[in-house]
């Protein structure tokens, strides 16, 4: 993979011609996080923008009773940190490594020049911001009004439009995160996750081995709990 490559496959950028993307790699720098690195953290000034080359990060607030809470997960190609720039604020979430991890930032001024420069990228941010409130708000629906079951499905489903890869009917997520933060993802606990995991097997809906779970048949799970 050339040095820009990565960059088409970072939605917003992944219509600009390669010598474009060459120019933007230019203006970034990259930087390497061990496991567990935080990366931002809640209420901080936020002055880049951030691209994954490799890895995977969590989102998470801290809720008023200090419990964690998970907002999502983030792999190769995605990109976070783009509300603080837009707007000028602190950040609003807290960015954590959940594997060793590389990333490619663009700072808040070369961000700011990019969509000034190129109309289309500010549209696909537009686009890609859209989405994830959509997504936001399917998830606060299903999270205030669903039972235990329906929560952790919820949780499933997210990780599986996330990081899932289908293959006939099967939809495989390699990395489960672990129990704990399921539980932060779902607000519920961590025994909830275990004994609803145990529930869904048992009816032959999923399947887990070792950090991997398979959802057998996705579009009847996402049928049953969407």
């Amino acid at each position: 993979m050339s040095s820009s490559e990565f960059l088409y496959f970072v939605p917003i950028f992944s219509d600009l011609p390669k010598e474009e993307l060459d120019k933007i790699e230019k203006i970034g720098t990259r930087k390497q996080y061990e496991k567990n690195e935080v990366i931002l953290v809640e209420e901080e000034a936020g002055n880049a923008l951030f691209v994954i080359v490799t890895g995977k990060v969590k989102v998470a607030r801290t809720s008023s009773d200090d419990r964690e809470v998970i907002l999502t997960i983030l792999t190769d190609s995605d990109f976070f940190g783009e509300m603080a720039i837009l707007d000028g604020l602190t950040r609003s979430a807290t960015v954590t490594a959940i594997e060793k991890s590389e990333l490619f930032l663009i700072q808040r001024n070369d961000f700011l020049n990019l969509l000034r420069s190129y109309p289309d990228v500010a549209i696909a941010l537009l686009q890609e911001l859209t989405k994830r409130l959509r997504a936001a708000d399917m998830k606060i629906k299903a999270l205030s009004l669903k039972d235990a079951e329906g929560k952790v499905a919820t949780v499933i489903l997210q990780l599986a439009d996330e990081i899932g890869k289908i293959k006939q009917g099967k939809v495989e997520i390699e990395k489960i995160p672990m129990q704990q933060d399921l539980a932060n993802m779902a607000g519920t606990s961590r025994e909830t996750i275990s004994r609803t995991f145990h529930s869904f097997a048992k009816k032959g809906l999923i399947e887990t081995e070792g950090s991997k779970l398979r959802i057998l048949d996705y579009e009847k799970f996402k049928e049953m709990f969407s």
